[in-house]
């Protein structure tokens, strides 16, 4: 028996050979000349004359036809044979002997693979906590945060450095300059919404494992035995008939 993965491996070629094969009889029939024919004979005026053989050129109207039809009721019948076999085959996504999917289609396998690809890619770029912090998860808000931290706000406030003391011919000189003075507290927790590296890696063995059992079942789904689908030639006998 045929398997649908044997089809689908045969269909691109029959499907370039029939389009150059419809191209090949599109280009004939451009051409007048092969749609006319003649046959003549000669005959010399008497018995010692020269005898020449006859000619004839033969028509290719329905000839392209019949090709043309050929090539499609191959195409045909291989598309056919796997859109009937798609409808059949199915297989079950199982990962680590769990059952995440069961009886899945074919073509939606097909459509699972592209979107978890997608999702791993997205995954990937998610932003992760930042390793240099301590991070805790908040109920309350579910985000993550750090511990309080308190830091000490300062104000510069001048002095005066006398340089050198007043007398009775010179003013004293003095010099100001700025002292930090501690004036408040400041206490501040950083909140993120980012993940840890830890579930981050997580959801991407998640993502992995179930992408690896969808192609496991897609491969099962495709060994599927098919029934050869006879359609090109009910629709080409119609035609062309």
């Amino acid at each position: 028996m045929t398997k649908l993965n044997q089809i689908i491996a045969v269909e691109k070629g029959v499907k370039s050979k029939a389009v150059q094969d419809v191209n090949g009889a599109h280009q004939k029939v451009q051409k007048p000349a092969l749609l006319s024919g003649i046959s003549r004979t000669y005959q010399p005026k008497d018995e010692e004359g020269e005898q020449l053989p006859p000619e004839s050129t033969q028509v290719q109207g329905e000839d392209v036809l019949r090709e043309m039809a050929a090539s499609l009721t191959r195409l045909f019948d291989v598309t056919a044979t796997k859109d009937w076999a798609n409808c059949a085959a199915r297989a079950d996504v199982v990962v680590e002997g769990r059952t995440v999917l069961a009886d899945v289609p074919v073509s939606y396998l097909l459509f699972l693979e592209k979107q978890l690809t997608d999702l791993h890619a997205f995954v990937r770029k998610l932003p992760t906590l930042d390793a240099a912090e301590s991070w805790s998860h908040d109920p309350s808000t579910d985000w993550w945060k750090t511990d309080p931290v308190r830091t000490i706000r300062t104000k510069k406030v001048p002095r005066n450095h006398v340089k050198a003391e007043a007398t009775e011919k010179h003013p004293a000189q003095v010099e100001v300059y700025y002292e930090d003075v501690p004036i408040g507290y400041w206490t501040t927790v950083k909140f993120s919404g980012a993940l840890p590296a830890r579930r981050l890696n997580e959801l991407v063995e998640r993502i992995e494992k179930l992408q690896q059992a969808v192609k496991f079942a897609r491969e099962e789904a495709n060994g599927t035995e098919v029934t050869d689908q006879r359609v090109g030639d009910a629709v080409f006998g119609y035609l062309f008939g």
